[in-house]
């Protein structure tokens, strides 16, 4: 028995925020949430690597600047500057981690939910510990049939 009480690090997540919007923004809207829910996480926001590549839909509700994560065709099926993108995540993870989980939105969130899969088969997230929670907020899954089938085990 001890007297002095344990320090236990509180669970650390990556937080991915949605296309054309920003960490910024992100912490924003998170901070909405409940400070008792809040008080029991480690919060880190990070800006998606690319420059909006056109109009976002949060202009007039929040100032840019605005990121995007990667680009896609109208059918989500061809994704653009994907392979930048998770190493881009992936540095940042190395130099500010270590993570225990990823919190994502829209299109953050598609990442969120991908990357653990993408982790498990060797694709992505390679040099960082195992991703052991995820918080998905506004989500979806991967359409494009190459990323899917490593992302998910059934990609229906």
């Amino acid at each position: 028995m001890g007297s002095e009480a344990e320090i236990v690090r509180k669970p650390r997540f990556l937080c991915l925020h949605g296309f054309r919007t920003s960490g910024e923004i992100l912490k924003t809207q998170v901070h909405k949430w409940p400070e008792s829910v809040l008080q029991k996480l480690d919060l880190v926001y990070l800006d998606a690597p690319f420059p909006s590549q056109g109009k976002s839909d949060v202009e007039g509700i929040f100032d840019p600047p605005y990121y995007e994560w990667f680009q896609f065709n109208k059918e989500f099926v061809e994704y653009t500057n994907f392979d930048e993108c998770l190493a881009y995540i992936e540095d940042f993870m190395i130099k500010n981690g270590p993570f225990d989980g990823l919190l994502g939105f829209s299109q953050g969130a598609i990442l969120s939910a991908g990357l653990p899969g993408l982790q498990a088969t060797g694709v992505a997230l390679t040099k960082v510990p195992k991703i052991k929670f995820l918080i998905i907020i506004g989500g979806a899954m991967f359409k494009s049939p190459s990323v899917a089938e490593k992302a998910y085990d059934s990609p229906d």
